[in-house]
């Protein structure tokens, strides 16, 4: 029955039935990103000094991960590296706020991501090489591939958990898109699907500041992207993305809520991307180094850093033995990037479909054949 309540305005009463009974304000996010560090939280006690370790030694071998790979695409090494400098606390947190069984669903940008969840680091550079699609069983790793087209991986997301509610799985899946992201047709699919099914997925939306070189402003007039929730009916959550242990403890309690049945969530980590957009961008033309500036000033590495040994978690000698392993993973990664590719042409035709097609034989085929033809040309 519909009431007129004064011209020009109506409610429904009572609610029809299609009509969903959803409370808005509880999956309205705070008004300021949550914040760990600088409080005064027991971080020992949540999310422990085991976790608070594993997160600084995880920044510091990003943030060095960072340079050696910006450092290999100057030198010809890489086709093109995306940094995420200023932004290895998002990267990191995620993979650590999984369980083994759970899947990650990266961006182009979330190297990091995948590197801490374990994967080899060179390995993951491979896309960004130009040798192999990508370098890694996704279904081994439980890490899909780097997604290079802006949000696509999103509904692979929420299919992947879909499915695993539906099986009785217990897996979660984690999806990592930054804010030019939030502008795709898939960012709003994505989120409808998970909400309507109930998908035990969340979204990190790493807002840097830019897509390329267009600002948030230019983007949406939302209050801020984890406002977005409220209109698919999920939580929305703002975190301060440069504090890694409230976005370990955010990420964590959506992980858990999903896992429980709860549903999607969608997080907000406020963060700056420090480098250019890749190494084929000039920043300077849509940015000053008055606001790089200001933001090194809120460094992630720095900030945890600085924090665990005001409270006496970290010590020389275990910073020490945090940075000789970083530098010995950059050092691996340099000697071996350093080395040739082995070349397998063939490989393009092995992991297409689960049974060749009829096209992809006869391609096959041909290639088979060019490669025997150059093979006798060279004996």
């Amino acid at each position: 029955m519909t009431v007129l309540e004064q011209p020009g305005s109506y409610r429904l009463s009572p609610p029809p039935a299609w009509r969903p009974r959803v409370d808005p304000a509880p999956l309205l996010p705070d008004a300021e990103p949550y914040r760990l560090l600088g409080t005064d939280a027991d971080l020992e006690k949540a999310p422990g000094r085991d976790v608070l370790l594993r997160l600084h030694r995880e920044l510091v071998r990003g943030r060095r991960y960072n340079e050696q790979a910006t450092a290999l695409t100057r030198q010809g090494r890489l086709a093109v590296y995306p940094s995420s400098t200023g932004q290895e606390a998002c990267e990191v947190a995620a993979a650590l706020a999984l369980k083994e069984q759970d899947w990650l669903f990266p961006s182009y940008r979330d190297t990091l991501a995948a590197v801490a969840r374990g994967l080899d680091p060179v390995e993951v550079l491979t896309l960004l090489r130009g040798d192999w699609h990508h370098g890694w069983d996704p279904k081994a790793a439980r890490v899909a591939p780097l997604s290079t087209p802006l949000a696509t991986q999103l509904p692979h997301a929420v299919g992947l958990a879909h499915a695993a509610r539906i099986k009785g799985d217990d897996v979660v899946a984690l999806a990592l898109v930054g804010d030019g992201g939030t502008s795709e047709g898939d960012f709003h699919e994505a989120l409808n699907f998970a909400a309507v099914w109930n998908a035990p997925v969340v979204f990190l939306v790493q807002n840097n500041g830019f897509a390329i070189s267009v600002p948030l402003a230019k983007q949406t007039a939302a209050p801020s992207l984890a406002h977005k929730a409220v209109g698919y009916g999920m939580p929305g959550r703002l975190v301060d993305g440069n504090d890694a242990v409230a976005v370990h403890s955010v990420l964590g309690e959506a992980v858990e809520r999903a896992r429980q049945g709860g549903g999607p969530t969608l997080v907000e980590a406020v963060t700056y991307r420090m480098e250019a957009h890749t190494n084929a961008d000039d920043a300077t033309r849509y940015r000053t180094d008055g606001e790089v500036d200001a933001w090194r000033d809120h460094d992630p590495v720095r900030l945890l850093e600085r924090e665990l040994r005001e409270r006496g978690v970290l010590d020389d000698a275990t910073a020490e033995d945090v940075a000789k392993g970083a530098e010995e993973m950059a050092a691996g990664i340099r000697e071996r990037m350093n080395a040739d590719p082995e070349l397998r042409p063939m490989d393009l035709f092995a992991e297409v479909y689960a049974e060749k097609t009829a096209q992809l034989r006869e391609q096959a085929a041909q290639l088979r054949a060019e490669l025997d033809a150059e093979a006798e040309g060279n004996a």
